[in-house]
């Protein structure tokens, strides 16, 4: 038996690094205060890692989704997988040239474009979608606060998140 609603339940685990972060924020400042010198310089270090857990908790439950979506996404050693029940494929992070979220579609999809081959679409709300930002994360030159902007709003078109910079530089030069 379960005391917990599923909705509650659901809210808990999306937002468990927030949650976290702020109990063990509480502890060290309690540390913090109750104790002197050395100590103290820990606790307060403490405190500081802690506030840092809350912000990247904040980041990583703005880009969950609600999951539950067709197909399974994996995400191994710079790689992206995705499972769907009528696509599917794979591409290395280390080979996009671009990113988008194409908000046409329902559920959005994320559009990963690779040097050589066909884009991958992964539906936002596909199951194990949000290890997709710690590989998001890694693109140089990705803004991450854009990312989680575009993920969450409601227009229906493609959006490009994000470009290899020399893909830009050309498109620059044409313009």
């Amino acid at each position: 038996m379960s005391f917990i609603r599923p909705e509650a339940r659901k809210a808990i685990w999306r937002w468990r690094e927030v949650l976290s972060g702020c109990l063990l924020a509480v502890l060290a400042a309690i540390w913090a205060m109750s104790s002197f010198g050395f100590v103290r310089v820990v606790a307060l270090l403490f405190l500081a890692l802690t506030i840092l857990v809350v912000l990247a908790g904040i980041q990583r439950a703005r880009f969950r989704g609600r999951g539950g979506g067709q197909g399974v996404v994996q995400v191994i050693e710079g790689q992206v997988t995705y499972y769907g029940p009528l696509s599917g494929g794979a591409v290395a992070i280390s080979e996009l040239a671009a990113l988008s979220l194409d908000g046409r579609s329902k559920p959005a999809h994320w559009l990963l474009v690779p040097d050589q081959g066909n884009a991958l679409e992964i539906p936002v709300s596909a199951e194990g979608s949000d290890a997709l930002f710690d590989a998001f994360s890694g693109l140089k030159g990705l803004k991450t606060e854009h990312l989680l902007r575009i993920k969450q709003t409601d227009e229906r078109r493609l959006h490009v998140v994000w470009r290899r910079q020399d893909l830009q530089a050309r498109i620059n030069t044409l313009n």
